[in-house]
């Protein structure tokens, strides 16, 4: 790979973060606000994603479980949906791969959560399936998808949908949206 490369792959990110942020910050503001309240009344915020997205889903998890950016905090409680490989592989193997998140999401979701879907194309069948288990618990919805019209930003109660139809752009734009998320419970929920 050639500087021109480097440089181009560099700009269009930056490009589709400016979109983002044009287009976005709604949408965001609207995806923290839901954290925070999840957070506030005792809730646990469940994320899910196949692929790169599992990993975001896992570094959300371990941000917020964790530390993002301020040490001195109590921890808030969020779980990555189909991390736990005997679980993965008995529920693929036993009802198939698409209720490997929501079969979890039936054992361990209450009203008080919030559920995050996490698929750059936004029609993901396994997250769609979680989602709707979350929906019929009672439980907030939202997803990060990319920008075209999808199965899940048609059933969540908020959708950041990535102004971009490239997926290594996306899912970098998706990193910040969960760096905002992070940033925005440590903020808004007292230690």
């Amino acid at each position: 790979m050639d500087l021109a490369h480097i440089r181009a792959t560099i700009e269009a990110s930056i490009a589709t973060k400016q979109r983002l942020l044009a287009q976005c910050s709604p949408d965001i503001e609207r995806l923290v606000r839901a954290a925070v309240e999840c957070i506030r009344r005792g809730g646990t915020i469940f994320f899910c994603g196949n692929g790169g997205s599992s990993c975001d889903a896992s570094h959300a998890v371990g941000e917020l479980v964790g530390w993002f950016e301020r040490k001195q905090r109590r921890p808030y409680a969020a779980v990555a949906l189909g991390h736990e490989v005997p679980t993965l592989t008995a529920i693929s193997n036993d009802a198939g791969y698409e209720h490997v998140f929501s079969r979890q999401l039936e054992a361990l979701g209450k009203r008080a959560d919030l559920l995050v879907g996490i698929s750059t194309s936004g029609n993901s069948k396994n997250v769609v399936a979680a989602v709707e288990v979350a929906k019929r618990i009672g439980m907030a919805t939202a997803a990060l998808t990319g920008e075209k019209q999808s199965k899940l930003s048609a059933l969540t109660d908020v959708c950041v949908r990535v102004p971009s139809d490239n997926t290594a752009r996306i899912q970098e734009s998706h990193l910040l949206c969960i760096h905002l998320l992070c940033a925005g419970v440590e903020e808004g929920v007292p230690s």
